[in-house]
C-alpha cells in the first residue's frame, strides 16, 4: 500500500485537531480552583483537635476535591453562553466546541455523586452531607441566580468557595466548632477584593457578557471603594484570628505583615482615577490580585504550621 493510499485509509482514523482529549475534560474540573479547594481543605483537616487516620485523610481530600470539580464542570456547563463571548473564557472546552454540554453535564453530576456518596462512606455522613450543600450553593445559589442576577454575586456567591475547610474539619471530627467557621470567614471576606481587583481590568468581558459585576452596574469607582472596605474588615478579622485556638505567633506576623501589603494596595487602588489606571494598564490592580493569591495562601499555611507545631509544644499560644 502506498503511502498515500494509507494516508487515506479509513482505518487509520486521524484524530481531528478541535477533538477533545484528557486535558480538555479535566480543565472542566477548573484545576486551579481545584488546588485552591484541596489546599484550605486540608488546613482545615489537620487543624482539627483530633488524629485522622493518613489514609482516611487522603481519601477525604480526594473526595473533597472531585466534589469540588463537579461543581466547575457543572458550572462551565451552565456558562457556556456567557463563556463564549468572554475573551477570558471563550478558549474553554465547551464554547471552542471540543466538549458537549450535555457530556460536561453528565461528567458534573456523576463526579458530584461519587464525591459525596464516596466522602459519607470514607469520613462521616454530616462531612458528606456538607459536601453536597456546598456544590448545590455553587451550582444552583451561585451560577444559575446569583451570578447573573445581582453585583453582590460575588460576595453571597463567594460562600461556596469558602467551605472546603469546615468541610474537612468536619471529615476530621464529625461535629462543628467556631475555628473552621474562622477559616470559612478568613475566605469568605477574602473573596469580593481578590474578584473586584481582577473585574477592574476585565470589566469590557463582564460587560459584553451581561453579567451584572460591581464594575458593571455601580462603576469602577464604587469598586474601588467597596474593596477599601472590604480589606480592612479583612485586615480586623485576619488579624484576630491569631487569637485564637488556630492562631499564634505564626500566624500573627504573617498577618501583620501581609494585612498591611493588602492595606496599601487597597488604599493604592481607591486613590487612583480611571485615567491613571488605564494609562499604566491597570498596573496597580494587576498588583493587588496577584497579591490576593498570595494572601490566601500564606494565612492558610501559617494555620496548617500552627496545627503541625502543637504537638511538639511550639504552636498557639500555649
Amino acid at each position: 500500500m502506498s503511502d498515500a493510499s494509507f494516508n487515506a485509509s479509513p482505518l487509520r482514523n486521524p484524530v481531528r485537531e478541535d477533538e477533545a482529549g484528557f486535558g480538555d475534560y479535566f480543565s472542566l474540573l477548573k484545576p486551579r480552583v481545584m488546588s485552591l479547594v484541596v489546599f484550605t481543605a486540608l488546613v482545615g483537616l489537620l487543624a482539627a483537635p483530633v488524629t485522622v487516620h493518613p489514609v482516611i485523610g487522603f481519601c477525604a481530600i480526594l473526595f473533597i476535591a472531585i466534589g469540588g470539580g463537579a461543581s466547575g464542570a457543572l458550572n462551565m456547563w451552565w456558562d457556556a453562553d456567557i463563556d463564549r463571548v468572554m475573551k477570558r473564557t471563550r478558549r474553554r472546552a465547551i464554547p471552542a466546541g471540543k466538549i458537549a454540554p450535555g457530556e460536561a453535564l453528565a461528567l458534573g453530576l456523576a463526579l458530584s455523586g461519587l464525591s459525596v456518596i464516596m466522602l459519607a462512606l470514607a469520613t462521616n455522613l454530616f462531612a458528606g452531607a456538607f459536601l453536597a450543600f456546598t456544590i448545590f450553593f455553587y451550582v444552583a445559589i451561585y451560577t444559575m441566580w446569583l451570578k447573573r442576577a445581582t453585583p453582590q454575586n460575588i460576595v453571597i456567591g463567594g460562600a461556596a468557595g469558602a467551605f472546603p475547610p469546615v468541610i474537612g474539619w468536619i471529615a476530621a471530627t464529625g461535629g462543628m466548632s467556631i475555628e473552621p467557621w474562622l477559616m470559612f470567614a478568613l475566605t469568605f471576606m477574602w473573596t469580593p477584593p481578590h474578584f473586584w481587583a481582577l473585574a477592574l481590568f476585565m470589566r469590557n468581558d463582564y460587560d459584553d457578557a451581561g453579567v451584572p459585576m460591581l464594575t458593571v452596574t455601580h462603576g469602577r469607582r464604587a469598586t474601588r471603594v467597596h474593596i477599601l472596605v472590604y480589606t480592612a474588615l479583612l485586615a480586623l478579622l485576619a488579624v484576630g484570628t491569631a487569637f485564637t485556638d488556630i492562631g499564634g505567633p505564626v500566624y500573627l506576623a504573617v498577618a501583620l505583615v501581609m494585612n498591611a501589603l493588602f492595606l496599601r494596595g487597597a488604599w493604592t487602588i481607591w486613590r487612583r482615577d480611571e485615567a491613571d489606571a488605564e494609562a499604566d494598564n491597570f498596573k496597580a490592580e494587576r498588583g493587588f490580585f496577584k497579591l490576593s493569591l498570595l494572601y490566601l495562601f500564606l494565612h492558610f499555611g501559617a494555620i496548617l504550621t500552627e496545627a503541625l507545631l502543637k504537638p511538639f509544644g511550639l504552636g498557639g499560644w500555649g
